[in-house]
């Protein structure tokens, strides 16, 4: 039998031990208790907010919670970026995010952010990856890449471009440094509005996200005539890469990405870790991606962490190569 003297020893162990526990293991197993919110940086209905929301039902599925999509846009998302950041560390405010350019390209392309894209956030996992799409009017001139880049030529500084994202506005840039052009660039707000110039002709051509393009190509209201990537992407075969065109400096591969913000506990990070890695490889999510121009692309915290510093490096050498002052 324990003496009294033991068990007050054992009861305050116990009472040393059970906030690490209730913190830890009870954290893990509580959480989620109410909804989450998801920060998306862009307006309701786009292509990209389409793509936060089939993520943010899948793991409201996943976990049994409602997942709140929360459309914070602007600055080239700096703002939804900005917001998380500063949002409770308590695992009920996540960003789904292209995170290559929220985060990795953002600090070659602003002279000053409101947040720090390595040490200001959790890395959750990686979800998917896609090239941008270089499109021209489907019922235009021009054919292949070879056919716009001597209509640029001709046209100097009185050609133009447009530009939507962090990732479109380089990989135009590189396409121009590969081939001297000295085309115009024209910012955009919106898809809409850069479409319509693009069908208009008033802009030559525009870089952009295949979650948005890929109904307008299939339909043949726009015409791609290359990614921006190096290699061909297995959910858009028909497409020719960067490098087959002759862009030979363009490498450019987006991911999107699962965020939160510094100093959510470690059990919970695991556990959305465990989910979104679990639903990025489902059969329904590869045939949504399939049909955005997207290949799945699971890895851990950690590996997104390690992937965002490289691809923080790459994208000050492509920020170089292309001339590209930074934005105050």
């Amino acid at each position: 039998m324990l003496s009294r003297r033991e068990l007050l020893r054992s009861a305050a162990v116990a009472s040393i031990a059970m906030p690490y526990i209730s913190n830890g293991a009870f954290a893990q197993d509580a959480y989620p208790a109410r909804e989450i919110h998801a920060v998306c940086g862009f307006p309701p209905g786009s292509g990209a907010d389409i793509f936060v929301r089939f993520y943010g039902k899948k793991l409201q599925d996943a976990l049994g919670k409602t997942v709140i999509v929360e459309n914070k846009t602007g600055a080239f998302g700096n703002i939804a970026t900005e917001y998380l950041a500063k949002a409770k560390p308590d695992g009920y405010t996540i960003g789904i995010m292209p995170g290559s350019s929220f985060l990795a390209a953002a600090a070659s392309l602003f002279t000053k952010l409101p947040f720090d894209p390595v040490n200001d956030f959790e890395h959750i996992a990686t979800l998917s990856k896609l090239p941008f799409l270089l499109c021209v009017s489907g019922e235009g001139p021009f054919k292949t890449l070879a056919d716009l880049t001597k209509f640029l030529k001709e046209k100097g500084d009185k050609g133009s471009y447009g530009s939507l994202a962090n990732t479109g506005i380089v990989s135009s840039e590189l396409y121009k440094a590969q081939f001297g052009l000295n085309t115009v660039e024209v910012k955009y707000k919106e898809a809409g509005a850069a479409l319509n110039d693009l069908y208009g002709n008033n802009i030559a051509f525009l870089h952009v996200d295949p979650a948005f393009a890929a109904a307008h190509v299939k339909s043949g209201k726009l015409r791609a005539l290359s990614t921006s990537a190096a290699e061909r992407i297995d959910a858009l075969k028909d497409i020719p890469s960067a490098k087959e065109v002759g862009i030979m400096n363009s490498n450019i591969i987006a991911w999107w990405s699962v965020h939160a913000p510094k100093g959510t506990p470690k059990p919970i990070l695991d556990r959305l870790e465990a989910a979104f890695n679990k639903l990025a490889v489902e059969d329904d999510t590869k045939q949504f991606l399939a049909n955005s121009g997207a290949d799945p692309f699971p890895n851990s915290g950690a590996k997104l962490k390690e992937l965002l510093i490289a691809d923080t490096k790459a994208w000050a050498e492509y920020v170089k190569i292309a001339k590209i002052d930074k934005i105050s």
